[in-house]
């Protein structure tokens, strides 16, 4: 089988969140604990060394997103309880993001503020915490959403103690265009862009999914560097309703080629996942499963009141790395 080169990641995976997104694919709804032996050759898959493997387990453990079970002078790894709840809301996010543009009522949700220099720190804050909720600034004191996010936005308000704030469901008037038009807050060429180098760093490697010129270890590489490559676009994507997004918009093609290889690369990639794990434990290899969207669909639907509430580990560090990387730079 003639080997293909493989997309580079956009920015390079951490080892953390490798190894969460791997066992997130292959190993969600297992009370096992996975050796740790076991995890740093998994992780050398992916370049990883076994010093920034073990150093990535000892990390996520402290953070409680890892539970440790220890035997005698072997350390193990398994998934925190609810935290596989949180797994399929998340995956069944990223797995359906970008299928459909949202219903638009035609009004914005508008937050007006004015926040005093000497608390610089609370007006960062804000802005964050607005980017978190997909407004975009207009102008400086204003930010808007085409979304209905008014009583989050007062909630987030209050919160941060800002009284000197106005709260608005509002429509545009029309005929305008250019920088006063709410749409101008929102940089969409650009993230059409990241969209368009997404299909065409993947569209090949469809053609070869299709063609069975990938092999386990290149499925397993690819599967994760594809998934961690597209969670970033639910993070990042306004998701703006389809009238106001503009003509070609490329979002649905990215996620149809993201769809389509994550799906039919999964039982290549957890033969690839097996295979590793053997190696230290093959009773504990075969528990490995892999998911596709219509599985998780039916996972995710199967919540009811087991539905994440935001309150465990892993939702909160998710959280607060999303706070990070929209952190406005210094």
């Amino acid at each position: 089988m003639t080997a293909i080169e493989l997309p580079r990641a956009q920015r390079g995976a951490e080892p953390q969140l490798l190894l969460t997104s791997l066992l997130g694919d292959f190993w969600y709804w297992r009370d096992e604990h996975i050796p740790s032996t076991a995890l740093v050759r998994v992780l050398a898959e992916f370049g990883i060394t076994p010093d920034g493997a073990r150093s990535a387990m000892r990390r996520l453990a402290s953070r409680e997103l890892l539970t440790v079970a220890r035997s005698g002078r072997t350390t193990s790894y398994g998934i925190p309880a609810r935290t596989s709840e949180v797994v399929v809301q998340r995956t069944h996010r990223m797995l359906t993001f970008g299928a459909s543009a949202p219903a638009w009522d035609g009004r914005w949700t508008v937050v007006a503020f004015s926040v005093p220099e000497q608390d610089r720190e609370v007006r960062t804050a804000l802005r964050t915490r607005l980017r978190v909720l997909r407004f975009a600034a207009l102008y400086d004191g204003v930010w808007v959403s085409p979304h209905d996010s008014a009583t989050a936005a007062r909630e987030v308000l209050d919160e941060l103690g800002i009284a000197t704030a106005t709260v608005l469901r509002a429509t545009d008037v029309p005929g305008r265009s250019g920088t006063g038009d709410p749409r101008a807050a929102f940089d969409l060429e650009s993230l059409a862009q990241e969209y368009r180098e997404f299909v065409e760093r993947y569209a090949p490697v469809l053609d070869a999914v299709a063609a069975g010129r990938i092999g386990p270890a290149e499925a397993l590489r690819l599967r994760t560097t594809l998934r961690v490559d597209w969670r970033r676009f639910p993070e990042m994507d306004p998701d703006m309703p389809a009238q106001l997004l503009p003509e070609g918009w490329p979002r649905a093609s990215a996620q149809h080629v993201f769809v389509q290889i994550y799906d039919r690369l999964g039982p290549l990639a957890e033969l690839r996942f097996r295979e590793v794990l053997a190696r230290t434990d093959p009773e504990l290899a075969a528990l490995a499963r892999h998911h596709d969207s219509a599985t998780v669909a039916e996972l995710y639907a199967g919540l009811g009141e087991r539905m994440p509430r935001g309150d465990t580990p892993f939702e909160r560090a998710a959280e607060a790395r999303r706070l990070a990387d929209l952190e406005p730079p210094e």
